[in-house]
């Protein structure tokens, strides 16, 4: 332990909680010296500094960021005291595998808890979260925005950082028009989460300093809406927290971190994907939420797929491009391309690793149970230009595109392409709309 009692920390991290949790439970702890960030999880993050603009004038250097491989080296070579776990969608038993690497290395091993890291708002606030990536929080998300735009009400839309890019330029970043996205260069990542909403006049606001960014949020909405990333906590203090739930990985609501959290806070949980699911897991799922979180309201949905041509894509070989997240940590082995290429009448789905140009090759080998899909990976230009390379390389007759954004305005794409759309329908009540209005009632703004 450094002189005066200080803790030497290294905090564990993939580009997004690590930042908000230091910014907000450690910067000005003085009981804490961060002394650097691994990273993990999303490429080309690592071999960075946190800057010093952002970490404060306790660290005027910045903070370095170093691969999470390196750890261990770390914990004994900078005299670490402590390491803060601070990333998500990881199984439990991942969790406690690197918590036994860090305590046999010498360190104590820490997680931070949602009230040691939600910051209060002024303005009412509701999250949408899920247990896992891909249940299908945008579509749930864009429902609650149609609801209170319905009402009238103002809403800005918050995302879960992405921060990929230039970290002291894009602390506060506000997203109102599909030139914005040209402007600020995001990834396709970050246009998967913000396209649709912008595309439909919906303000969209993202960062590293999110205290920074809700007081902006704040100025300009009458609710502001957290939208969450993977299956991380909200890192607003919510108001009304609704937490998607997906039947086609029954179980996986208990077994990721900090999905399970969300799954026991939520005051709304949405199964969705009722109308594809086993009507067995739908059932199971739904005990399973009046055993771990008796007080939630449970709300059903359907995931609707439509191919704008599905006759394009009948008889043919068709290659499947899908939300990159979904498929990759999120452990699907298909998504809305393969399930609508299917039900359409495809001959085959291309098995795209054979023809993975650059990192994409490497994706593939990180994520073997990825066979009839190819995931839209876009976190550089370099990968975007990876991507090009490898839809054009295939065997495909015609591509379909399960990303909700138009790829095409990205990458040249030399074949027949087909976007595939999603989105979330009632399926009974309650529905989203009726849980959206009981809690604009409370707060008084609607009648």
């Amino acid at each position: 332990m450094a002189e005066g009692g200080v803790r030497r920390t290294i905090v564990m991290g993939a580009a997004g909680r690590d930042f908000h949790n230091f910014q907000v439970a450690m910067r000005d702890d003085p009981t804490v010296e961060v002394v650097a960030f691994t990273a993990t999880q999303i490429p080309g993050i690592d071999d960075r500094v946190f800057p010093a603009q952002l970490a404060g004038k306790r660290y005027p250097d910045g903070i370095p960021i170093r691969p999470e491989s390196e750890l261990c080296r770390m914990i004994a070579d900078l005299e670490i005291d402590e390491v803060v776990f601070a990333y998500s969608d990881i199984s439990h038993l991942e969790v406690m595998h690197k918590a036994s690497m860090v305590l046999a290395a010498g360190a104590d091993f820490r997680l931070l808890g949602p009230d040691s890291t939600m910051i209060p708002s002024t303005k009412p606030v509701i999250s949408v979260c899920a247990v896992r990536t891909g249940v299908g929080k945008s579509g749930i998300s864009s429902r609650v925005v149609d609801r209170l735009g319905f009402h009238g009400l103002r809403t800005v839309d918050v995302r879960h950082p992405m921060p990929y890019r230039d970290l002291a330029e894009m602390s506060v970043e506000r997203y109102a028009s599909l030139e914005d996205l040209d402007r600020y260069g995001v990834t396709v990542e970050e246009r998967e989460e913000f396209e649709q909403l912008v595309a439909k006049g919906t303000t969209v606001m993202a960062g590293v300093d999110y205290e920074a960014i809700l007081r902006q949020a704040e100025r300009e909405a009458d609710v502001v809406l957290w939208d969450g990333g993977n299956n991380d906590l909200p890192f607003f203090r919510s108001d009304l927290e609704i937490v998607g739930l997906d039947p086609h990985r029954l179980g996986h609501e208990t077994l990721y971190h900090p999905g399970e959290t969300n799954f026991r806070r939520a005051d709304v949980l949405v199964i969705n994907k009722v109308n594809t699911a086993d009507p067995d897991a739908v059932h199971v799922l739904a005990n399973e939420a009046a055993k771990h979180a008796p007080r939630a309201t449970v709300v059903y949905t359907d995931s609707l797929m439509e191919a704008e041509d599905p006759e394009a894509l009948r008889g043919r070989k068709v290659l499947a491009v899908e939300d990159g997240p979904t498929v990759t940590h999120g452990g699907m082995e298909y998504g809305a391309a393969a399930i609508a290429a299917l039900n359409a009448g495809a001959s085959e789905l291309v098995k795209p690793a054979q023809f993975a140009h650059g990192s994409l090759a490497g994706v593939y080998r990180s994520y073997p149970h990825m066979v009839d899909v190819l995931p839209a990976m876009g976190y550089s230009a370099e990968q975007l230009r990876d991507l090009e390379a490898t839809i054009n390389a295939s065997d495909a007759d015609v591509v379909a595109i399960g990303t909700p954004i138009d790829l095409g305005r990205l990458i040249r794409i030399d074949k027949p392409a087909v976007r595939v759309t999603y989105r979330v329908a009632d399926h009974g009540a309650p529905t989203i709309d009726d849980v959206v209005d009981g809690f604009l009632r409370t707060k008084g703004l609607i009648g």
